[in-house]
């Protein structure tokens, strides 16, 4: 049964919740709910652990789930750092701020460091689980503001941008069914390239996918320039934003590649220190996301250089100009996007799939290179290419067989996504797949 439709200690889901209010009808209207598959592992979370983080890009529907989740959990109170009369209390007295019997909420918790360790204290003083659930829009456990007092005492939810299952009322399931025994995908088979980079450039923001395109670009360029004078200039304490907003654009451009950092650096004439500083400050709020590169001993040409995705494939395409019209006259851009796109896709089932894996890429000096690879707990592999095209051949496997090859028996399999219709097999552990496998697979 998908995570968004089990009940859990008679918790309703936060769609169940928005279901059931009497709403006046221009409003219910107006109200469209979609289940996230993060709602169960919030509330697992919450049945045996102290403090449970939820973290997320701004406008991903973190305070949208959390507010069900008060309602369809008794005892529950919810405080909102965004409101100064809430902020200004929990810096005069975050002793008392904290204080509260059932679970208590704080959202935005980053903007009051000074809660943490009165937070501590009391998870330390009553183990009960479910006391805590904090929300941020900056990774609160690595910004250096922070005291480092939760470990051992919370656990991390990371909330995405809308997953395409989300969007459409789908499984999300292919991560868990490549490391199946058997490797069984499904397909609508009904998908054009034209609809997948149509899903690319709409992406997953709740503001952002049932918007035009002109519509959209607006909320895009408010977001970013919001982010960026809000969120990143404040944790970094920068006065240079037009470095920032030239950098994103410039990162935009590179979604899906390797990112040397003193490439970037050259081309804007700044330091290679401080384009790292600022790489890291546009992780910290969920921009991007930095893939590892996958190595062994067996693949010692592997390179070490890390790549990066964009984590909203909307985002990206705005950022970059790539409209449908624009992917129609120059469709060699549709290939950087697309990936971008798929990466995205897996990195967001990792938050709630049932397999413990990791998502890294592989690049050899001597240009073998696979999309992703995710490595399973157990040390077993998948490759992943993605493919612009609706066909595929034998030749689109070879970076595929190669990986396959040096790694015997830890390869579980590997698979081309693509633009076509049909699930085909290309012989051992080798298969081709539409790429709306990724999310209707169950």
């Amino acid at each position: 049964m998908g995570l968004a439709n089990r009940q859990l200690d008679g918790w309703q889901t936060a769609g169940q919740v928005l279901a059931d209010r009497q709403l006046p009808p221009t409003l219910a209207l107006m109200t469209v709910y979609r289940n996230r598959h993060a709602e169960q592992a919030i509330r697992l979370a919450l049945s045996d652990t102290r403090i449970v983080v939820v973290n997320g890009a701004r406008q991903a529907g973190k305070s949208t789930v959390v507010h069900a989740l008060v309602d369809a959990r008794p005892r529950s109170l919810e405080r909102r750092l965004d409101r100064a009369s809430e902020l200004q209390a929990a810096r005069h007295d975050p002793t008392e701020f904290v204080r509260h019997d059932g679970l208590l909420i704080i959202d935005e918790v980053q903007r009051a460091p000074e809660l943490i360790l009165p937070i501590k204290a009391q998870v330390d003083r009553d183990n009960r689980p479910g006391q805590y659930l904090l929300t941020g829009s900056a990774r609160l456990l690595g910004l250096r503001n922070l005291p480092d007092a939760l470990v051992g005492r919370a656990e991390t939810i990371e909330l995405w941008p809308f997953s395409q299952g989300e969007i459409d009322a789908r499984p999300d399931r292919f991560v868990d069914a490549v490391f199946g025994d058997t490797v069984r995908l499904q397909t609508d088979g009904t998908l054009t390239r034209a609809d997948y980079l149509q899903r690319a450039v709409r992406g997953g923001f709740p503001e952002a996918i049932d918007r035009g395109g002109g519509r959209r670009s607006r909320f895009f360029e408010s977001y970013v320039r919001d982010l960026i004078d809000r969120d990143v200039t404040q944790l970094g304490e920068i006065q240079r934003r037009d470095e920032l907003s030239r950098l994103l654009r410039l990162l935009a451009a590179r979604m899906a590649t390797p990112l040397r950092i003193e490439n970037v650096a050259n081309e804007l004439s700044i330091s290679k220190s401080t384009v790292e500083r600022y790489v890291a400050l546009f992780e910290e709020v969920f921009l991007v996301k930095r893939i590892g590169a996958w190595s062994n001993s067996a693949t010692s040409r592997a390179t070490h250089t890390r790549k990066l995705l964009v984590v909203d494939s909307g985002l990206a395409a705005h950022l970059t100009g790539l409209t449908p019209d624009r992917l129609k006259r120059d469709p060699a851009y549709g290939g950087p996007l697309l990936e971008n796109f798929v990466l995205g896709e897996l990195a967001r089932q990792l938050t709630w799939a049932d397999t413990f894996a990791r998502l890294y890429h592989y690049r050899t000096r001597d240009g073998q290179e696979v999309d992703a690879v995710l490595e399973h707990n157990d040390g077993r592999l998948v490759g992943i290419e993605v493919k612009a095209s609706s066909t595929v051949t034998a030749e689109d496997f070879r970076h595929l067989v190669h990986l396959r090859d040096r790694t015997d028996e830890r390869f579980h399999a590997g698979i081309v996504l693509y633009a076509g219709t049909d699930i085909l097999s290309f012989g051992d552990r080798l298969i081709a797949a539409p790429a709306d496998a990724l999310w209707c697979t169950g």
